[in-house]
Order: C-alpha cells, then structure tokens, then sequence
C-alpha cells in the first residue's frame, strides 16, 4: 500500500452566487522515501490539491464533492479534528511558500519550533529547547544559539525559509509537503535549502511532495512527476522519461519556457542616458544613549557605471548585495555621495523639488507588482496617477484613451481598466504595473526584480514585453535580479555585486562564458545547473 493514495480528487469553491470547480479528478500517490513533483502555473490547483490532504481549505467555502486521499490507509477527507490535530505536524509537516508570512512575527524561533515539538511529544520546555537547538543545527541555520532569541524580521529569506524545515521535521514526519520552498530565494540560496532537504530526507526516510512551477528544481531532485493545469493530471512518469520524451503540449510549453534570445545588438553610438562614478550609500550605525555613530554598513561602496539609449545593464547578485539601493539612489529616492548624471545633467545636488520635473523620465517597475499597486484603486486610476502629477493628457477623456492605448501596449484588454488588482493574475499586475511606468514615456528604468515569483512562461512574456518596449521606445533599462537565467536574455552588459561593491563586470555573454571569480562562478552554477546532486 502506498503512504499517500489520493483518488478521483475533486475541489470546488463557493463563492457568492456561483462555483468554481478548482482540482477536477485528480489522482496521485507517493511511496514510502520517495520524492513526488507536482508541477503547473499558478492557479493549476497543485496548491489546493495539497492543502486538501491536510484538510487545510476554507471550509464550508470549500468543498470536495467526490474523491478519496488515504494516509497510510487512513482517510483524510471527512477525519475528525481529533484525527486531523494528530497528523498535521506530527507525521504530515508542510513548508509553505512564504515563510515570513507563516511565521508568527510575535514570536521568538525558539518558541516557535518548541511549540511544535510540545503539541505531539510529551516534553519539558528545557526538552524542547534543546530538540529546538537540535533541528537549527540539522538544518545549517548560522550561529543557532543566537538565532533562538530571534525573530522572523530579524532573518534573511534563506534563513527563514530554514526556520520553516526545522518546524515542519520537528517530529519526524512520514510525509513532507513543501509548496514552492525557494521560490523568489537567490540561486545558491534555492540550491542549498533543495540540497538541505534532499539531505534530512535521506536521514529521517521521509516521502517529499514538491509543489513547484520551477522544472529546473523538478528535474534533479524529483522521481515522479504530476503534471497540473486547469485542475487536472494531464501527464504523470518517471522524471527521466517526462523530461526526454513529454507526451503533453502542456508539459512540452513548461519545459520551453525559460527565458531565451539575448539583447539587442548596442549601438555604439548611442547617447548615454544615466552615467554614475564612484556611487556611494552609507548607513550609519547608531550605538549608546546618545546614538553615536560606531560604524556604517556600506550597502553601496565606491560604484561606477554607464547606461545608455535603448540598453540593458543588469545588476547581479545575492540578497544584501546592495542591488535594489543602487537603483534607488541612481533615482534619487535615497541619498547618496558621488556623482550622478542624467541626459548630462548633475542631479546628484539637486534638491527635491528639482528632480520632480525629471521623475517623468526616470521610472521604475517594482519586485511585487501587488505591493506596489493600491488595492483601493481601480487599474485605469493606478495608471492615470503619473498622468495628473505631470500634467499629461488635458481631458478626462484623453487621459482615459492613453491609458487604454498603454494597456493595449502591455497586451491587457482595455476594457478591464475598471476593475482592481485583486482581480489579476500576478502577471497581469506586473503588466500594469509596466503600464504605469511607461505612459509617462520615460528614459530610464530601474526594472527591480520583475519576473521574480512568476511563472516560467509568464516571466518569458515579459521579458518579450521588456525587450519589444526598449526596442521601439529606445529605452535604457537597469535590470536588477537574481536570476540569472533571466538577466541574461535581456541585457547587454553585466555587472555582479557582493557586500556592496563590484566583483566582476564585462558584456553579458563574455561574462557568463568566462567568469573570472569564484563568486560569479557559484552564480552560474547554481542558476544553469542547480547543483544539488
């Protein structure tokens, strides 16, 4: 018998005055020790096909109509909350896709992972520090002693997402479920949690569901995998086989999607747009009563740079590496020491009031295309905003035609711009987001981190939309990520980052054909062969 059978599965949620039918007659099942992939875009139902084995979905707002999901010969759907309470975290753990928001932020680590072992194990609380102190180890997380006194703000992503796998093995779990656990996580950092997990599943003999929309994850680390789209298993095998030899169009468009082409040739006489030398952003580190200044962290250290008409330069690097304060002092959204120029003018002195006027020209496209969007404001007002404060467009009529001309631009139909952002797809939203930014026909743009949480073939969309804007706008781009896999499709020239300085530089394909420091090297690996074999 298998440890998890789920059979003929079916979701439906209720909402308001109708039903949407979310997972439709799915079945699965994952042995003893094995590692199960189940794989598909957002809104494929992987997610809520997991969560239905926990018993974790809204109810009565979610419902399952037919289907079965046995546990170790156990049935789940319909099990009594007594049964259900001596499951959940003690032989069924989950690692959900956004530790900072599962994670109490009240709440030291110390207390958090001890809550867990004390609910299933009859222990003291020294006990339980101790088994606390333990799993920290287990799972590489530095300094653990330290870090119990914690809290989750007080953490890095990757050091988070490790805080989550020392909960969910607390007790030694039969079955893992991890939904997504490196999504938007650095390229080596998504290497050592997947090398992490291959690991301790090894030495607990733990059977791993993976949730993923990333097929390069699935491809090593994976021995079955379960194709999902539009509620349904459309392909199912051995991961060799499903890779080399995909019988689906579905699967066939997932394992296509990476990000591809490269540049556009540069134009060597091209005018420079942004010219900065020698940028420095300084944070003081307050100490005593008196909040003398000890120290400064240097976010950004000594950095020169050159964009110009219709180029890409990306920023490369780690969280902390300084990247995202780059592009915001070269905006002037945060002060800096060095010179800055922009179309040739100095704007590093300029006062507030005096880069207003060039804030038209100079725009950027934010990582989480839902925190940067109002949700109280419809998407035609999002993007009209930048049309008021710079005067653009004298009618309320003509403003209206822009925006619909701009949403056509970004491939959105124009006759949604009165709806809000909770009703996109994240793609959508990062598209409207795009909109905003060029209805104000700008010059320049900090493109930070934009596909980072999309799915494969919705990060190639947009890095055609990217790309097909430069090219007829002749716009020059600051592409800051760290996925490289993405940089490398679309700027012309690369500059890696680490603690704040430049580590290396040079065009795009040299550098990714011949890096020159083991930093860059480790970045390559981990994004074009995820080294965790």
């Amino acid at each position: 018998m298998s440890l998890l059978q789920v059979e003929n599965l079916s979701v439906q949620f209720h909402i308001e005055n109708h039903t949407v039918e979310a997972v439709r007659g799915v079945s699965f099942h994952i042995e003893k020790g094995e590692t199960v992939a189940l794989v598909g875009e957002s809104g494929s139902g992987k997610s809520v096909s997991a969560l239905s084995i926990l018993q974790l979905l809204p109810y009565p707002r979610a419902s399952h109509p037919h289907g079965s999901i046995l546990f170790d010969g156990q049935e789940m759907l319909g099990a009594s909350e007594d049964d259900l309470r001596k499951i959940r975290g003690a032989r069924i753990s989950m690692i959900f896709q956004e530790p900072m928001t599962s994670l109490n932020p009240l709440h030291t680590i110390e207390k958090q992972i001890a809550e867990v072992v004390m609910l299933h194990q009859r222990v003291s609380r020294e006990e339980a520090r101790a088994r606390a102190l333990d799993l920290l180890h287990k799972v590489h997380l530095p300094d653990p002693e330290t870090r119990l006194k914690s809290y989750p703000h007080q953490l890095s992503g990757g050091q988070r997402q490790r805080v989550m796998i020392a909960m969910a093995l607390a007790n030694e779990p039969d079955l893992l479920i991890a939904d997504e656990p490196t999504t938007a996580l650095d390229v080596t950092i998504q290497a050592e949690i997947l090398k992490l997990l291959q690991d301790l599943q090894a030495e607990f003999q733990m059977a791993v569901l993976l949730i993923t929309h990333d097929l390069t994850i699935v491809r090593h680390v994976s021995d079955r995998v379960y194709v999902m789209t539009e509620g349904l298993v459309v392909e199912e095998g051995d991961t060799e086989t499903l890779f080399s030899d995909p019988q689906h169009a579905y699967t066939e468009k997932l394992l296509n999607a990476e990000p591809k082409g490269q540049a556009p040739a540069l134009d060597e006489g091209a005018a420079p747009v942004v010219t900065v030398d020698n940028l420095k952003v300084w944070f003081p580190i307050l100490r005593g009563f008196l909040r003398k200044t000890v120290g400064h962290v240097k976010a950004v250290d000594g950095i020169s740079l050159n964009v110009r008409e219709g180029y890409t330069l990306g920023v490369v690097g780690e969280s902390g590496s300084g990247k995202t304060t780059l592009g915001m002092a070269i905006l002037r959204l945060i002060g800096s020491n060095g010179p800055i120029h922009f179309n040739g003018q100095a704007i590093h002195d300029l006062k507030s009031n005096e880069v207003r006027p060039l804030r038209r020209e100079m725009q950027i496209v934010f990582q989480d295309p839902f925190g940067s969007l109002s949700p109280r404001l419809s998407v035609f007002h999002i993007i009209e905003e930048g049309l008021l404060v710079h005067q653009m467009g004298e009618t309320y009529h003509e403003r209206r035609q822009m925006v619909a001309d701009m949403m056509a631009e970004v491939d959105l139909d124009p006759a949604m711009m009165d709806r809000f952002p909770h009703e996109f797809s994240g793609g959508q939203r990062q598209r409207i987001a795009i909109a905003r930014a060029m209805i104000l026909q700008p010059k320049f743009v900090v493109l930070d981190e934009p596909t980072s949480a999309l799915d494969m073939t919705v990060q190639s969309q947009i890095i055609d939309l990217l790309r097909r804007l430069q090219r007829d706008y002749k716009l020059a781009y600051l592409f800051i990520s760290h996925d490289l896999r993405v940089v490398r499709a679309l700027a012309n020239e690369l500059i890696v980052m680490k603690d704040g300085v430049v580590v290396e530089q040079g065009m795009t394909q040299n550098v990714f054909e011949n890096p020159q420091t083991d930093y860059t090297k480790a970045l390559i690996a981990a994004a074009f062969d995820v080294a965790v074999k």
